[in-house]
C-alpha cells in the first residue's frame, strides 16, 4: 500500500505490532532502538499512560528522521476498576493480574504516535475484554506454559487464554494485541499526506 512516497519505520519489538502492521500490506522498516525509559508517577491518571509511553518512546527515538520517514510508536496498557495493569516481572505477579481479570470485564487502551520530521500526532483506541471466570490451574497453565512477561495484563488474546478465556470483546482485536489496524491505517493515511 503506498503512502505519498513515505518510509515507514515501526519503532517496537512486538512480534505482534509487526505482523499486524506487515498484515496491513504497509512496507515498512523496524528500528526499535529507543533511548527512553519507560517510567511514570504513581498519580498518573491511567488512561494517559500510553500515551505518555509511546510519545516517550517516539522523542526517545534513537536518530533524527529524514524528510521522508515516518515513525510509528505505541504503548498498549490493561485497565482494571481504573487501575492499570502493566507487564508482569514474574510468575506470582502474573497469577495476581489474571486472577484479578478473572470474571470482569476490563478496558485496553493504546497509544500510537506518528511522528515525521516536522509533525507528531498520538490518538488512542480502547477496547472492551470480557474474561470467563478462570481457575487457578487455568491461570497457572497458561503462566507456566506461555509466560507472558511482556504482555500488559499478563495475557495476549491470540493465545490460548484468549481462545478460553474471553468470552467478548468490544471494538478491535487488533487493538487487544497490541495496535488498532483499521484505525491506524486511516490516521496513517491523513498523516501521509502532510
Amino acid at each position: 500500500m503506498e503512502l505519498n512516497g513515505k518510509k515507514i519505520i515501526l519503532a517496537s519489538t512486538s512480534p505482534r505490532r509487526e505482523a499486524i502492521l506487515a498484515g496491513m500490506d504497509i512496507e515498512f522498516t523496524k528500528e526499535p532502538k529507543t533511548h527512553f525509559i519507560e517510567h511514570y508517577k504513581d498519580d498518573t491518571p491511567s488512561e494517559m499512560i500510553p500515551i505518555l509511553m509511546s510519545e516517550g518512546k517516539s522523542e526517545g527515538f534513537h536518530r533524527r528522521l529524514g524528510k521522508n520517514e515516518v515513525l510509528i510508536t505505541a504503548d498498549t496498557m490493561v485497565i482494571l476498576d481504573g487501575l492499570a495493569l502493566g507487564k508482569p516481572h514474574h510468575s506470582s505477579e502474573a497469577y495476581e493480574m489474571l486472577g484479578k481479570l478473572s470474571g470482569k470485564r476490563h478496558s485496553v487502551v493504546t497509544a500510537v504516535t506518528l511522528r515525521d520530521s516536522k509533525h507528531k500526532k498520538t490518538f488512542i483506541e480502547t477496547s472492551y475484554v470480557y474474561f470467563n471466570d478462570l481457575g487457578k490451574e487455568e491461570i497457572k497453565y497458561y503462566v507456566d506454559k506461555y509466560k507472558p512477561f511482556d504482555k500488559a495484563g499478563a495475557y495476549g488474546i491470540q493465545e490460548w487464554i484468549g481462545s478460553i478465556g474471553i468470552s467478548r470483546i468490544e471494538g478491535s482485536f487488533d487493538n487487544v494485541a497490541g495496535l488498532p489496524g483499521a484505525k491506524l491505517y486511516q490516521e496513517l493515511k491523513e498523516f501521509a499526506k502532510g
